[in-house]
Parts: C-alpha cells; structure tokens; sequence
C-alpha cells in the first residue's frame, strides 16, 4: 500500500501523534515492499521517509505506550536500514544505524547482529566477535555461522603471523594468537640493536 493512496497530505506538525506514526509505519512497509524485490535504493528512500516522521523533536514529547508504538516504526526502520547499507558494502554507514537502535534496546539482537555483520567485513573481528556473543542464542544458526568464518579468520592471521614472524626470530619462534605486540617490538628492537652492537665491536677490532 504507497502513502500517496491514503491520503495523507496533511503537513507533520497538523498531524497527531497517531497520524504520524502511522504514516510513518506506511513508509516503512513500502520500503519492505522494495526491500523484498531487492530494490534496495528505492527500499531505503521509504525507511528514509519513515524515520524522518519520528525525529528527535517528536520522539522527545512521546512516553509510554505513544513512544513504545513510535519505537515499533523507527527502530525497524534503522535495522532495516542496516540491512540494505551491508548488503550494498556500506558499513560504517550500517553500524550507524544499528547503534541508534542500541542507543534505545542495548540488547536488541537484530541490532546486534547486523552490526556484528558490518565489523566483520570492516575487518574489526574483536568487536564483531562481542556482538555475536551477546546476541548469541544456541539456537540461532546465523550468528553461529559468522563466529565460526571468525574463528576461521583469526586462524588464517595467526598462521600468516606466525610464518612472519619466524623468518624474523628463527624457525623455534612461536607466535601465539594474541599475543603482545609490545612484546614483539621489544624483541626486534633487542634483535637490530645487537646486530649493530656486533658491527661496531667488529669495526673496532
């Protein structure tokens, strides 16, 4: 159903509190309309409008069951959001939105989830890994799937790491997943050092 064939031509601010969210609401289900078609510009121009009926101003003058109904729009319009920005590789704009729904329901798994997603492909696995373990539920087949590619990624750094690392300090040198790179620094420093050491030493015989 498109907002233009309900009418609603009335300017927001002449609108009450239930004509807003309900107009907002119809721009949210034109955009899963496109979203299923996977027309995802068009799909995020709806949740765009969507969001714009619930700004600040409005949400800030809404409590109890107006701001939970007000919430039940906005907050899908954000995950939605989320989704069509990951799907288009857009990710810091995806973690965006999904912290403004987690700014309102800290544990909202959804939320969690998809920007699990969108630091997983930004390559940040430390806090990809914290979301899915907090939305984690046994049950749920996708967050296990992404912890495992995780788990799969850390493994392939820790063997390309290790192979580094070996030509540097010798083929006993382990380098264990994790471990402190301060560490590590310190150990070439000592290394270049007494190389030079050597050479002076050798020069001065």
């Amino acid at each position: 159903m498109k907002l233009s064939s309900l009418g609603l031509t009335k300017p927001t601010n002449d609108m009450t509190v239930e004509e807003r969210i309900g107009a907002a609401d119809c721009w949210k289900m034109d955009g899963n309309a496109f979203f299923k078609e996977e027309k995802l510009e068009e799909a995020m121009q709806q949740y765009e409008m969507a969001i714009a009926y619930m700004g600040d101003d409005f949400m800030f003058q809404l409590y109890g069951k107006y701001q939970d109904m007000a919430l039940a729009v906005k907050n899908p319009c954000h995950l939605n959001m989320a989704a069509c920005l990951i799907k288009l590789d857009r990710y810091e704009e995806a973690i965006g939105h999904c912290c403004i729904v987690l700014a309102e329901d800290q544990n909202n798994v959804k939320a969690l989830f998809r920007r699990g997603k969108a630091s997983a492909a930004l390559g940040q696995t430390d806090a990809a890994q914290e979301d899915f373990l907090k939305a984690y539920a046994p049950e749920d087949k996708g967050i296990t799937r992404e912890l495992r590619i995780l788990a799969g990624h850390d493994d392939a750094l820790y063997q390309k790491q290790k192979e580094i690392y070996k030509g540097i300090f010798g083929a006993r040198s382990e380098l264990k997943p994790k471990q402190n790179w301060l560490i590590l620094f310190w150990q070439l420093l000592l290394s270049l050092l007494l190389r030079l050491f050597k050479h002076k030493t050798h020069k001065a015989d």
